[in-house]
């Protein structure tokens, strides 16, 4: 897993945002830093709680410049839906390939279910120059990150 210090591992992947289209991390708009939420799965519990808990603090990070982006190997097409129904104002990266959640080390599977390769929940601040300054991550599916620390990463960060 990469960790405190290190470079953000680079990516492309379907963003979700007013539209479906491709995204490079290294070179996302803004020169803020960037919140990456990774998140198991679209349309459980768990993880809908997180998402909307992030658009709830969503003034606090613009107002330090943070950009915040849920990841997960959900097809864009429902993160489109996922999206619209709980109305939130971030994008949403689509790691159908799994790329993403290989290269930050936040796979898990959920073997009990015959379903692997999912995004742990974990929470990273990338800043401006690319460096990992904040890491969270949770073997607990059920577990969600401190927020007020992650608010207060991003504002350090930026």
């Amino acid at each position: 897993m990469v960790d405190v210090g290190d470079d953000a591992p680079d990516f492309t992947a379907p963003l979700v945002s007013d539209d479906i289209g491709p995204f490079t991390f290294s070179e996302r708009d803004g020169d803020g830093p960037a919140v990456l939420a990774f998140f198991p799965g679209a349309f459980t519990s768990v993880c809908t709680a997180e998402m909307n808990a992030f658009q709830s603090d969503l003034a606090a990070f613009d107002d330090v410049g943070a950009t915040v982006y849920g990841i997960s190997v959900d097809t864009p097409f429902g993160l489109q839906e996922f999206k619209a129904q709980n109305d939130l104002g971030f994008g949403l990266v689509s790691d159908t390939n799994k790329e993403i959640i290989d290269a930050y080390g936040v796979t898990m599977d959920f073997a009990d279910f015959g379903y692997y390769g999912v995004a742990k929940r974990a929470v990273f601040v990338v800043d401006a120059d690319g460096e990992i300054t904040y890491k969270w991550a949770s073997d607990d599916p059920g577990a969600e990150p401190d927020y007020e620390e992650v608010k207060q990463a991003a504002a350090d960060a930026a």
